[in-house]
């Protein structure tokens, strides 16, 4: 009499079935982590920026800063590289007000503004 070893057809099949069926549901679960810790990586950094913008604030008479340059002078930092800054992106109305816009550089179609009226980043661009 032979002994046969090893799994049967049916076996394997059902390993990789479940396998399949584990990978459908993990596959989504980590890309959606991974976008929210790019937005949360924007969101920092507008956060900071307005702390560089208080500061630019009180060193200048009230007026707040109109260039990603003059934040950075005033010690903002960020990783240039995730988080991108454009200059036409921050809207100033002298000591009134001001809003900075940034996209994460992996995800450029979701934009996130820091408004100084609400004092909190929000999804979306800035609004004239």
């Amino acid at each position: 009499m032979r002994q046969e070893n090893g799994f049967t057809l049916i076996e394997l099949l059902l390993v990789i079935l479940i396998i399949a069926i584990l990978a459908g549901i993990a596959i989504p679960v980590f890309l959606a982590q991974r976008e929210r810790g790019w937005n949360s990586q924007v969101e920092s950094a507008l956060r900071n920026a307005a702390t560089a913008q208080e500061s630019f604030s009180t060193d200048n008479n009230g007026n707040y800063a109109t260039t990603i340059t003059e934040l950075t002078d005033e010690g903002l930092r960020f990783a240039a590289a995730e988080v991108d800054f454009v200059d036409s992106d921050i809207t100033t109305v002298g000591s009134v007000s001001y809003c900075m816009e940034a996209r994460s550089a992996r995800d450029a179609t979701v934009a996130w503004h820091h408004d100084s009226s609400v004092g909190a980043p929000k999804e979306g661009g800035c609004t004239p």
